[in-house]
């Protein structure tokens, strides 16, 4: 299985999210939703808020041209919110795999 199929079939399939991806902590893209962008300044914006979630408690999350409200993290997750649509980015090993949800779209609970 390709990233590209996880991230379509494994994460956007089931109805919880409207939009993933999957990037490398390199900045690289592995799968991306098509229509989501993640512009350079968003993914710099990122990895230094998953270093620090300070960063995210000041400035918000911003992803796809939105800001997120900064919720929530922990050692390895973040939650935002904008209004009724919210993100929730995970940071692995090697990876940052995203999930975004639109308004009307209740998003899955962790286990």
């Amino acid at each position: 299985m390709s990233w590209q199929s996880y991230v379509d079939d494994q994460l956007v399939a089931t109805g919880h999210i409207s939009r993933g991806a999957i990037l490398g902590l390199d900045g690289s893209t592995w799968a991306i939703s098509p229509s989501l962008t993640i512009k350079p300044e968003e993914l710099s914006h990122l990895l230094g808020g998953l270093a620090d979630n300070n960063k995210f408690m000041a400035s918000g999350i911003k992803l796809n041209g939105d800001k997120f409200m900064f919720l929530r993290a922990d050692d390895r997750s973040v939650y935002g919110k904008k209004g009724a649509a919210g993100v929730a980015i995970v940071k692995t090993n090697s990876a940052i795999i995203i999930g975004i949800y639109d308004e009307g779209i209740q998003p899955a609970k962790p286990p």
